[in-house]
């Protein structure tokens, strides 16, 4: 296998060493160089033709997203963003992604990291995802916010919303703030169903994230908070580092918001947000499983199906899926309904509904 080339870009000279040393550790990876700031390095992208990018966002001269804008207008290629754990560092993180970034690794304690090497596996992680990120899925007009006109409720949606009460839940990794842009501002107001999202990411990036969404669709978003109802025409986005669950109170359900253990390694899951549902009686249930490495959601998935075979569920197509793993393990079961590219994703969804 060749080894996945990688340009290091961060003002730090510490963070620059750190970030070389623990990646050229794996025995797959190779550290062509670094740069000290995005001017430096788009003259040594070009130079050295890298496969990823790590950049940090914060930088003098040239900053990570004016360097990041600049690639993915010339030269599109994996870049992962270096991001602080601050309500800044999330926003600008997003902006990012919304630019064309794959993904980000969240510094430990802020830009200079003394403790990086805590989150070697990760980083290691992170950039081997990025290489094999499908990149054509990710449009190269990078300002675009990508606008979609919220799609109309059928008649017969509406007539099955007197009859049953519906539930929809989403499961995405890497990837997922574009994806989830593209189906939840295609979601009508009117909705007759709450919507549940797993989405992996660290605290205070989901909250950013609700909040983005938020802004650009006609449902309501937020990051979901313990004991709330849930609501029709609102997506629940669950907090980062926590898990969310769905629990019965009464006649009506509401987020049941833990600390409970990481699940295959993640939390929040959606392994765990599934499986909520598993035993939940008299509801419709839609699964959707979007881009993402890795198979969280397909144990979920299988247990929903296996209560209640009428679950409908929703995988997105390789040809749309940054990385294929998460939509591909569901396929894999037999039990995927649709498949779907992410731009139909929503329409696919309004289609299991009226089922």
């Amino acid at each position: 296998m060749n080894k996945i080339k990688v340009l290091v870009i961060d003002d730090s000279a510490f963070m620059r060493k750190m970030i070389s040393d623990i990646l050229n550790s794996d025995p797959n990876i190779e550290v062509l160089g670094t740069a000290r700031n995005g001017k430096d390095g788009l003259e040594k992208l070009k130079k050295w033709q890298p496969d990823v990018v790590t950049l940090d966002i914060e930088m003098p001269v040239m900053d990570g997203l004016t360097a990041l804008k600049n690639i993915m207008e010339t030269r599109p290629l994996p870049v992962v963003m270096l991001s602080s754990l601050t309500q800044e560092g999330a926003d600008t993180t997003l902006k990012a992604l919304q630019l064309g970034a794959v993904d980000f690794i969240p510094k430990p304690s802020g830009a200079i990291s003394l403790d990086i090497e805590n989150i070697k596996d990760l980083i290691i992680e992170k950039v081997k995802e990025a290489a094999a990120a499908n990149l054509s899925s990710i449009s190269s007009r990078t300002e675009a916010v990508e606008e979609y006109e919220p799609l109309p409720l059928s008649v017969q949606t509406k007539s099955n919303r007197q009859k049953s009460k519906m539930i929809v839940a989403i499961g995405v990794s890497t990837g997922g703030p574009r994806a989830l842009q593209k189906v939840l501002t295609q979601i009508p107001a009117d909705f007759p169903a709450p919507i549940l999202i797993v989405q992996h990411m660290p605290p205070r990036f989901t909250k950013s994230l609700a909040d983005r969404l938020d802004k650009l669709s006609a449902i309501d978003i937020k990051e979901a908070e313990h004991g709330e109802l849930f609501q029709e025409g609102t997506a629940y986005i669950a907090p980062g580092d926590f898990h969310m669950k769905a629990k019965r109170i009464g006649m009506s359900l509401a987020a049941n918001i833990t600390k409970d253990p990481a699940a295959g390694g993640h939390r929040p899951s959606v392994n765990v947000l599934f499986n909520s549902l598993s035993t939940l009686k008299g509801y419709k249930k839609v699964l959707v499983v979007l881009t993402g490495m890795g198979s969280d959601g397909t144990k979920g998935l299988q247990a929903v199906k296996q209560q209640d075979p009428l679950t409908k569920v929703i995988a997105e197509s390789e040809e749309s899926a940054v990385v294929f793993g998460m939509p591909k393990s569901a396929i894999k079961t037999g039990l995927v309904d649709y498949v779907s590219p992410i731009d139909k994703v929503s329409k696919t969804i309004l289609q299991a509904m009226e089922n």
